[in-house]
């Protein structure tokens, strides 16, 4: 388990996390008394109404909330660490899921004697490995997990570890298109006016809001198909060729449909809100999208059934796996920086970590802090 303690080895009278932090973090998540439920995948209430990237696991669906009790105290957590190591962000990125306030104390030098970051709830002081730190975060806060059980899922030990990135590409990506579906027909049902929400701003604003986030959604996807078609592809049609032709040509196929979208809604800025042609527009851009969601589902579908599993008959050592992570972060620049945080919006929480799990495994140390700083600063 780690080095587990229950009362501080040593105290530092100027490591008091107040005196550095006053105030709690709460980039990631707002803290309400619904904050322990888990992030799920898109249902009819979903929230697409949000602020840019400060709310990315907040499970809130409610934009406009009716006046409510004040939200409950949340527990404290500290976390002692340094900003500059990939352990510390890791375990302040879980810590933004659990329904805790949390405050981080930076420091570059040991504390309470441990070498490794160190989290300090009431009188339980521990650290150890992450999945130590993660185990006991479980434990005294069970919801949302932080550790999944993979043998329960699709996932399983003898799949290689490209595959598993890949398979949670598809799921987040499958999830903000459905966000953008969703967005979209509750734009439409309002002919482009805005309901007053002052985090969307004027309707106007709000279309802004969804040409963007589309954006940011194609620049994944296009790296995601880059990254099959460069990384993966490439190693079943060494080992028997033509196994991957249909799902390069589906790639193609849906290209022009995703651009088209994205000219679709630069039109739709320009228009006057509240106009029939406005109405008209979105209702057909409702209908592109759909039309993507339900080619990606099936494309997706496809790969992870009779494709993606081939990948176990190449019979990859774990040097050569760990060389294939490391040339998928290569592939996706934008995934994997300025746009980590609207990736792993899309991913359950366990599975988010097992994401950070796997660039740990494959890059070094300095790279890996690096990308997961664009988690949580």
């Amino acid at each position: 388990m780690g080095n587990c303690s229950k009362t501080p080895k040593k105290t530092n009278p100027d490591h008091n996390p107040d005196k550095f932090y006053p105030k709690p973090e709460n980039k990631f998540h707002r803290k309400t008394a619904n904050s322990d439920k888990p992030h799920r995948k898109p249902e009819p209430s979903i929230d697409y109404r949000r602020k840019e990237s400060k709310d990315l696991f907040d499970t809130t669906t409610n934009p406009l909330p009716s006046p409510a009790p004040a939200p409950a105290t949340l527990p404290v957590v500290r976390l002692y660490g340094s900003p500059n190591t990939p352990a510390t962000s890791y375990i302040r990125f879980a810590l933004l899921h659990k329904p805790v306030t949390l405050l981080f104390a930076p420091s570059e030098t040991p504390d309470f004697g441990f070498s490794t970051p160190v989290i300090q709830f009431g009188s339980d002081v521990i650290s150890g490995s992450p999945v130590t730190i993660l185990r006991y975060l479980d434990a005294k806060f069970p919801k949302p997990l932080l550790l999944g059980n993979w043998s329960a899922s699709s996932y399983n030990e003898t799949m290689p570890a490209v595959v598993t990135a890949a398979v949670l590409h598809h799921k987040s990506l499958l999830w903000h298109l459905e966000r953008m579906v969703r967005w979209g027909e509750d734009l439409a049902a309002r002919g482009g006016r805005s309901k007053g929400d002052p985090v969307m701003g004027s309707a106007r604003m709000e279309v802004k809001k969804y040409g963007k986030s589309y954006s940011q959604l194609l620049e994944v996807m296009l790296e995601h198909a880059q990254m099959e078609e460069r990384i993966v592809f490439p190693i079943l049609e060494r080992e028997d060729r033509g196994l991957s032709k249909s799902a390069n040509e589906e790639h193609a196929r849906d290209l022009p449909l995703m651009n088209g979208i994205k000219e679709d809604i630069k039109t739709i800025i320009v228009l006057d809100s509240g106009s029939s042609s406005l109405q008209d527009a979105l209702f057909s851009l409702t209908t592109r999208l759909k039309a993507l969601q339900g080619n990606c589902k099936e494309h997706f579908e496809e790969e992870e059934k009779g494709i993606l599993p081939l990948m176990e008959g190449a019979e990859l050592s774990e040097l050569q796996q760990d060389k294939l992570l490391e040339q998928t972060l290569d592939v996706m620049p934008a995934t994997h920086s300025n746009l980590l945080r609207f990736f792993m919006e899309g991913l359950l929480p366990h599975e988010a970590m097992l994401y950070l799990d796997l660039i740990t495994r494959c890059t070094h140390k300095d790279r890996s802090a690096s990308i997961y700083r664009f988690l949580v600063e």
